[in-house]
């Protein structure tokens, strides 16, 4: 292969992580995530939102936990197969390096083509788009949005 038609490839697709909730697949670019651990019962305080699930320890850390599903107009749900994402904080918060996503089960890892199918179906609350890959439909979240979410609540 030569160099030029391995830098197209290269520029043309990106790792992709299909990150299972209880209600629909989000894609997430691969760098969005830090970790994926155990899930573990967070410490929770009174008169939270829903979509707060508490605060956990990662590596000597307290992060705000959520749940993507009831931020965007859904039920939290922990699964019999549920993790937790760390994901890397885009706000440009000094003091929020890393976020946690309530996640069912384990991502799968994937190459994503630029030319994705973007699918016509209406968007929740921080879903910014759709699209179709290999028959599965897929949502596109609102990282910023969530974390937003959290500092609009005080959270952060």
């Amino acid at each position: 292969m030569s160099q030029a038609v391995a830098t197209a490839n290269t520029v043309n697709s990106l790792t992709g992580l299909l990150v299972p909730l209880a209600d629909r697949t989000l894609l997430l670019p691969n760098v969005a995530v830090a970790e994926l651990i155990p899930y573990r019962a967070p410490q929770l305080g009174e008169g939270m939102p829903a979509w707060f699930l508490g605060q956990i320890a990662w590596r000597d850390l307290r992060l705000p936990l959520l749940s993507f599903e009831a931020a965007s107009g859904g039920q939290a749900q922990v699964g019999p197969g549920a993790r937790v994402a760390v994901i890397n904080a885009l706000g440009a918060r000094p003091k929020v390096k890393f976020i946690a996503l309530l996640v069912q089960g384990i991502p799968r890892s994937l190459k994503v083509a630029a030319d994705l199918v973007r699918a016509d179906v209406p968007l929740a609350p921080l879903e910014l788009d759709a699209v179709i890959l290999d028959e599965n439909l897929l949502k596109i979240p609102d990282l910023i949005g969530l974390e937003q979410l959290l500092a609009d609540a005080g959270l952060i």
